[in-house]
């Protein structure tokens, strides 16, 4: 019998995407954790489930590196190491995705997942002493981490001095992304880098 996520959801989720298929990885696994196996491993993280690598992501602390809103933030410091909080946080928000769309979560993580990475970037380079931006491709493992990275962090800002749990935050970002609206910060984000990178072709 197929092991199935919180021993609910099917793995069976395409993924569209070419460039990121090979590293979103939906190897069957009921509980998202591989206790820092690949850890030392290089692109190892492509080995881990995707669920496990977002419950990752919603532990992070300290600032994002550019000011949101206004501000800098990043939870506070609340999951921090609490791998188990942030696992609960991620199911509760899948079974409120379920009940809200009638779709599985992971498909649903899938398109968002799809939705906010960026396809190209802007880098750095020097001729004769003077700085120019030049637009680059990104990288699907790097395409992966902004999108992962943007989604957490579009939730966190959801939740913060609001009335909704971290939870509910995290489903309506992951929705929002996965139908492409602009209200979610990673689609967003997404949009804005690619903006960056176009002006800097």
């Amino acid at each position: 019998m197929e092991e199935k996520l919180f021993d609910k959801w099917d793995f069976n989720v395409e993924v569209s995407d070419r460039g990121l298929k090979e590293y979103i990885n939906l190897n069957p696994v009921y509980f998202p954790h591989s206790s820092g196996r690949y850890q030392k491993k290089r692109f190892g993280k492509a080995k881990i489930n995707i669920v496990e690598r977002l419950i990752n992501k919603l532990m992070r602390t300290g600032s994002a590196k550019k000011k949101v809103g206004g501000r800098f933030l990043r939870r506070q410091g609340g999951y921090s190491g609490k791998k188990v909080k942030a696992y609960h946080t991620v199911r509760e928000a899948f079974e409120i995705i379920h009940s809200k769309t009638k779709k599985n979560p992971l498909e649903v993580l899938v398109k968002a997942i799809e939705n906010s990475a960026p396809m190209e970037e802007t880098t750095t380079i020097t001729y004769g002493g003077v700085k120019y931006h030049m637009a680059v491709d990104m990288s699907p493992q790097r395409r992966l981490d902004f999108a992962l990275k943007y989604l957490a962090l579009g939730a966190s800002l959801k939740a913060f001095n609001s009335k909704k749990s971290f939870s509910e935050a995290l489903a309506e970002e992951l929705i929002l992304a996965s139908n492409y609206d602009m209200k979610s910060v990673g689609v967003s984000k997404r949009e804005e880098i690619e903006r960056i990178a176009k002006s800097a072709r």
